[in-house]
This record gives structure tokens, sequence and C-alpha cells, in this order.
């Protein structure tokens, strides 16, 4: 595999990090240079449908269904998208009562000539339009469900038990407003004294002033008064990394954590600080530590809701870390968890990782889909050549006969 190990020298992807925003702030859009692929942008890798695949093999039919947290009815327009690197493959709406059926790799796709999955004409031709999409086809994809006042609930759709080529994917819980508990920033700083409070509150207004000196000021003086505040640690931290101040943001960052365990956005500082010293045993630990308390860990079958603390984030740096430590199975997970969360496409460096991870197994298709996807993403980026380069590789390899050698995996 040295003939395709050097694609993602790990030092391209992180020479692209860039510290980890204010965690409590919702993701930003994606940059104007950089937007999302649409129909007419470059495919994924396609993945056709073997007319020798076992049809015990395919996938035919995607059901589940859609409801509210709060037993409210819904709009009658919830509208269900298979999502699959970040593109919208195939949308269907659910009925009036939260019911929705999905048939996959047939002429009835609503977008054929851009999935991932479709079948040429000339496979389809003569043949039953019901074919169903591989198991494999939907790795990196999920089912997106939204509607009006409600946050985007997903499903992934990895490990899918299927019966006679129909999946029951299960119920999409759509939440309102809700915030996970311990993600977003707290009340602790209001239940301090009433000086503590009023340090804290001139803090965040000359933060938000850009009077870093005056913010880092107050915000010591609140914890000073009240010490038992993570948000306001974590506050000062980030008052001081912006002042380049990094060695006390660090330990402002680590207090945090010592006084609340479960309030994450420090952990996700600190990942993000270890990152650029190259130090990726702490990297993994911090992370883990986010990933350990992520509810989407504990719930079987759907992700309930997407709140605005950003797991992506934490599954990103999860990744690249185990990558480093030659962890590549650890990789894999987080990396496929990652490109199902980042709906902002915050990360397309991350689409090469996973190449590379593709790659050290010989399955060179789906490799190719990701840096097709990459080069989509990021249509003019300074490494485009090399990748490109890399994508011809990728290509002649896919094409070559099945060798004995076994995959470079851990």
């Amino acid at each position: 595999m040295s003939r395709v190990r050097t694609f993602v020298q790990l030092a391209m992807v992180i020479s692209v990090l860039t510290p980890v925003a204010v965690a409590q702030k919702p993701a930003p859009a994606p940059p104007p240079s950089a937007p999302p692929p649409t129909r007419s942008g470059t495919p994924t890798s396609p993945i056709t449908s073997d007319p020798t695949q076992p049809r015990e093999d395919l996938v035919m039919f995607l059901r589940g269904r859609v409801t509210a947290d709060d037993g409210s009815p819904l709009p009658n327009n919830v509208l269900i998208e298979r999502v699959c690197n970040n593109r919208a493959r195939q949308e269907v709406y659910a009925s009036s009562h939260g019911d929705f059926s999905m048939q996959l790799g047939s002429k009835t796709d609503s977008f054929p000539e851009a999935s991932v999955d479709s079948i040429s004409q000339d496979d389809t031709r003569g043949k039953d339009t019901t074919m169903g999409i591989p198991r494999r086809g939907l790795l990196n994809c999920d089912l997106r469900a939204s509607a009006s006042g409600f946050r985007p609930g997903l499903i992934g759709l990895m490990d899918l038990d299927t019966f006679g080529g129909s999946a029951d994917v299960g119920v999409i819980v759509l939440r309102r407003a809700g915030k996970v508990k311990g993600a977003t920033l707290d009340a602790t700083p209001y239940k301090a004294p009433k000086d503590a409070r009023k340090a804290y509150e001139k803090g965040l207004d000359a933060e938000k002033k850009d009077n870093l000196a005056d913010a880092q000021k107050y915000l010591e003086t609140a914890v000073r008064l009240y010490p038992n505040s993570a948000n306001t640690w974590f506050q000062l931290g980030t008052v001081l990394q912006k002042q380049n101040q990094q060695d006390a943001a660090r330990k402002a960052y680590m207090q945090a954590t010592i006084v609340d365990t479960k309030f994450l956005p420090p952990y996700l500082s600190l990942a993000s600080m270890a990152s650029l010293a190259g130090n990726w045993t702490e990297v993994r630990d911090f992370t883990n530590h986010v990933l350990d308390l992520d509810p989407l860990n504990h719930v079987s079958g759907y992700i309930l809701d997407l709140d605005p603390f950003n797991y992506a984030d934490a599954y990103f740096y999860n990744a690249v870390a185990n990558f480093k430590l030659n962890r590549f199975a650890d990789a894999e997970k987080s990396g496929l968890k990652a490109e199902h969360l980042d709906l902002w496409t915050r990360f397309p460096q991350l689409h090469l990782l996973m190449a590379e991870l593709f790659a050290r197994k010989n399955d060179y298709a789906l490799a190719i889909g990701e840096v097709q996807t990459y080069l989509a993403l990021v249509p003019h980026a300074q490494n485009e050549y090399e990748a490109r380069e890399q994508l011809a590789k990728l290509e002649k390899l896919n094409a070559s006969p099945p060798t004995a050698e076994k995959p470079d995996q851990k």
C-alpha cells in the first residue's frame, strides 16, 4: 500500500486545522469559496449494482416514521432526504401520520443522475427497475428529516438490518428547541454572588467589544470571587487564548474540567490546542471524554437531535488523532460519524483522511468517492493537483485485478 499511503500525509490535513470556535455558538456557514456541491458538481464514485449481486445483499426499500418529541402533530410537509457524503440524493415526504417509505435504486429516485448509487441506463435497460442499492452503497449515507419549527433529525444507514430487501430504520424524533444537557453554557455564573455575576457579565461585554484586556481582568475577578463556575473558567480560557497566552488558557480550561467534568466545551478547546502541538494522545483522550458523553452514542438506531455544541469537531479530531496513533479502525469509526454530522461541510479535508483509510483496506471504490467529494467541496484547493493525481492512481488500482495483499489495517 506504499503507492497510496503517500496520498494523505496527515501534515496536509492538520495544516488546515483551525482553532475550534467558541463551542456555544452555532457552526458558521461554509465560506463562499467552498460551497457544498450541487447536482451539477463533480459526482462521487458510482457504485453500480452488479448483475450477479445476490438480491439479499441489496436494500430496496427504507421505511420508518417521524414523530415530535412532545407528541404534538407534525406539519404536513415533513421532508425525508437520503444524504450521502453530505449531498442530498433522494427525497420523499412523510404521510400525515409520519410514516414514510423510500424505494432505492429505481427510476423513481429523485436525483438519479447525481446519485452515488445510480445505475447507468445501459445497466437498467430491459431489467426490473426495482433493483435496490448494495448495502455498501449506503455506508456514508443518512436519512435526514426536516420540518418547519423543528431541528433536523438524522438516522445513520451504516448498520441496517434488512429482511427481504427492506429495512425498517426506526423512528426519527424531531425536537423543537432542546439542548443537550452539559453541552451548552449553563446558568452557574448567575447563581454566583452578586459581585461575581457583575464581573462575569462585564467580562462577556468587554469580549464582545474586542476589549480583551478588560475582559480578562473582569473574568479573573469573577473566578476569584466564585471559582465554582466551569463556564466562567472556560470563558476566561477563551479570552486568554485569543491573546495568545496559551499556557494560561490551558490552565483555565483544565480548571473548568475539574469544576464540572460534564461541561464539554473546554475539552474540545483542549483537544484543539493539543492538535496544534502534535500531542495526539492528549487529543484522543480529550475527545474520547466528549464522545463518551455524546448522547448520539447512547441511542439505538436513530439520532435524536443536533445540539449547537459541535460533536462533528470532536469526531473529526478524534479520527485524526487515532490515525496519527495508528489506530486505523478507531479512526475510521470516528471519521464516518464526523462525516454524518458535518452538515456544514467545515472539514473537507476529512474526506482525504477517509480516502487513505479506505485505500489501506484496498477498498478503492470508496476511496475514489472520498477524493471526488473533497475536490467537489474545495474545487480550487492548494493541493488540487496532488489530489487529482492520486485520484488517477486509485482509479487505476480499482481497475486492476484483486491481489492477495492483505489490507494494512489495525
